[in-house]
């Protein structure tokens, strides 16, 4: 059986609480090293649907990890994202959602405990959402694609990220 490729894994975060976001990231960072690559913050006013828990003043970045990943390793990064944001809640609410995912030539796979009907189940209670995919140089979102996805603001972070993938792909492991 032939293995799989590796993947590029990168977070989404969401945080209202920059303190909160600087120990998430310093706890990332412990795992999975040192990113190659952090996005600029952007408010995300796409839906109101975290505020109760996190309040207001939301905002979302991205990071990418420098070493590649198996795909299956995904589910393990998701269960330990989720720890992450028990362990900095504030009376059991988040202040930091860390949305871990991966990419490979072709595509951009987020993972979720949240089942709905496009997404595979992968294992130990998570699914893989198929969120954007790669064709003539930039990244395409599908009918169920998050709203903030399908807007394209983050095409230029999927590129950088896809050329960082590359470059990790050339490399010998």
């Amino acid at each position: 059986m032939a293995e799989p490729y590796p993947v590029k894994l990168f977070m989404g975060i969401l945080y209202s609480d920059e303190e909160k976001l600087n120990q998430a990231r310093e706890r990332l960072e412990a795992l999975y090293g040192e990113p190659d690559y952090l996005s600029e913050a952007f408010p995300f006013t796409v839906t109101d649907y975290y505020e109760k828990e996190m309040g207001r003043g939301i905002y979302r970045l991205f990071l990418s990890c420098r070493p590649l990943i198996s795909p299956e390793e995904i589910v393990e990064v998701k269960l330990e994202t989720e720890r992450i944001e028990g362990e900095l809640a504030i009376n059991d609410r988040r202040r930091v959602n860390i949305d871990p995912g991966y990419m490979d030539y072709n595509k951009v796979i987020l993972v979720s405990k949240k089942y709905n009907g496009q997404k595979i189940y992968l294992n130990s209670g998570i699914y893989a959402d198929l969120t954007l995919y790669y064709e003539r140089g930039r990244f395409h979102p599908y009918p169920w694609s998050f709203p903030d996805f399908k807007s394209g603001q983050y095409n230029h972070i999927f590129l950088r990220i896809r050329e960082l993938y590359k470059a990790g792909r050339k490399r010998p492991h």
